[in-house]
């Protein structure tokens, strides 16, 4: 019998790499890594699914500062204010510290999650080797290159050049190429070409095996993803025709509900996070840190309900562009608004008339009273208090956490078609019209990539930073100048974390 250890091959240079930074506060805590050991028979096949069982918990079980550092700079959101997390106020305002917690801790989450799954692969390989079934093997692994790809796919977004792992060696990053960001959506795009002949053509809830897994469609968004970074519209296009194409998805009638607790494994959601207190007001939870996200102070309708930490508030401009175009639907539900935000907006005399609408109450009866870091709150990452399971107090807990819907999907369909792509399914303009009509707004009768990219901005705001890459790929950085801010060409990536410069020779080349 073949045995073998995960992360064997660890050097102490390695194990400094992913120590957490160390901090004085239970904000300053960044999320433990995990590594795994024990010896493993690998011709007893049936375990072959525990590697990639490994990697969909580390997958779920991401660290709490990872998307808001992903997410906090664009126009659409502001780091909340007045707390002890003045770095992150900062890089919202396009002003980064190499030396802030938050970088390094978020650069060492997201590469020991791709170690964890080049290991992955490397068990799934030694049990192929005694399978009845390599092709079931063969599907696990280009599960684990899919949710690989989406690690790899967000480091870059937010550093630019990166290091590309190509085994379970953490040592390797000594001694690694530094490849620039269009080297790495390449190769994320030819990992999805190897992937997707792989996996099912299912949507991910009807999937028995791991329901809400990774399918073809999933590898098929990742790539468009990456080809959309690169400009390689016709690719996008043909990666998103075979999403519309295959009918597996449509758009959540309540935008409102999509991101509540009907939201999860729903028809739409492409990829997320899932997370669950299995239905009982005590005992295991497993969920995502939304206090983040959460107010300081609210008058929940169910008494006792926690509030949160207010470190994530929607931008007035957003606000004011979304009250402009009329929306009702999305924008009730994208924000959540105190008494003192919508004094700052009737300050504009342009907004001193509201929709009666516009109150500090949800339509789930929370209260959302004033608080010193935010005027505003995410409606986004919001579960009302009504929703928790009795007994669970936890702001937003056992809500989950969407990573790529399909209401993306073909709006990166239509804007591939307007920057002169053609299109398999559906033209640009019913792929937007049909986002609108869910959101109640009348329909267009043809469509420009302007109005494709003001369409992404009212869907998409405070989701994984969508915005902010928009605007930096499409070089319209007089967007991100707003409120104070002051946007140039240099402040596109944040820089390498100090820690990692010191420890790794090919970052001190950049």
């Amino acid at each position: 019998m073949k045995r073998v250890q995960y992360f064997q091959k660890l050097t102490s240079l390695v194990v400094l790499l992913l120590i957490a930074a160390s901090c004085n506060s239970f904000l300053d805590k960044p999320a433990e890594n995990k590594s795994f050991t024990g010896a493993t028979d690998y011709t007893i096949t049936g375990n072959m699914i525990q590697p990639l069982i490994g990697v969909y918990a580390e997958f779920n079980a991401i660290a709490w500062e990872n998307y808001p550092l992903i997410s906090v700079r664009g126009d659409d959101v502001n780091a909340g204010g007045l707390g002890d997390q003045q770095d992150f106020a900062e890089t919202d305002k396009y002003t980064y510290n190499k030396d802030y917690w938050m970088y390094n801790s978020v650069w060492q989450n997201f590469y020991s999650n791709i170690f964890t799954a080049h290991s992955a692969m490397d068990q799934i390989k030694l049990y192929k080797a005694h399978a009845d079934n390599p092709a079931l093997a063969d599907q696990y692994i280009a599960e684990v290159k899919v949710i690989r790809a989406w690690w790899l796919f967000n480091i870059s977004r937010v550093w630019g050049s990166v290091l590309i792992p190509t085994s379970s060696d953490p040592s390797e990053l000594l001694v690694a190429k530094l490849s620039t960001k269009n080297e790495v959506m390449k190769h994320i795009s030819d990992q999805m070409d190897e992937a997707i002949a792989a996996l099912p053509a299912l949507h991910p809830n009807e999937r028995s095996d791991i329901r809400g897994g990774v399918t073809k469609y999933t590898a098929l968004a990742i790539k468009a993803l990456a080809n959309l970074e690169l400009k390689n519209y016709q690719a996008v296009a043909d990666a998103t025709s075979q999403i519309i194409a295959s009918g597996k998805f449509v758009l959540e009638t309540s935008f409102y509900d999509l991101f509540k607790l009907k939201g999860k494994l729903n028809k739409e959601n492409v990829l997320e996070m899932q997370y669950s207190d299995f239905g009982k007001g005590s005992g295991d939870n497993f969920s995502y840190l939304y206090a983040f996200f959460g107010p300081q102070g609210w008058t929940p309708k169910v008494t006792g309900a926690g509030d949160g930490w207010g470190f994530f508030e929607p931008s007035l401009k957003y606000i004011k562009f979304m009250l402009d175009r009329g929306e009702t639907t999305r924008l009730e539900t994208s924000i959540i608004f105190t008494n003192r935000g919508i004094s700052e907006l009737k300050k504009d005399a342009k907004y001193a008339n509201l929709p009666s609408w516009v109150t500090n109450t949800t339509r789930s009866g929370d209260k959302f009273n004033d608080y010193a870091r935010a005027m505003f709150a995410s409606g986004k990452h919001y579960l009302p208090s009504d929703q928790l399971t009795p007994g669970r107090t936890d702001y937003g807990t056992n809500k989950n956490f969407t990573c790529i819907r399909y209401a993306e999907i073909l709006l990166m369909y239509a804007e591939a078609l307007t920057q002169g792509a053609s299109g398999s399914s559906l033209t640009a303009v019913a792929a937007v019209n049909s986002v609108r009509a869910r959101a109640g707004l009348s329909q267009l009768s043809s469509v420009t990539n302007a109005q494709v990219m003001d369409e992404k901005f009212a869907e998409l705001a405070m989701e994984w930073g969508t915005r902010y890459y928009d605007m930096i790929r499409l070089g319209k950085y007089s967007e991100l100048s707003y409120d104070g801010r002051t946007f140039t060409e240099d402040k596109l990536y944040l820089p390498y974390p100090q820690n990692q410069v010191d420890l790794l020779p090919p970052l001190k080349l950049k």
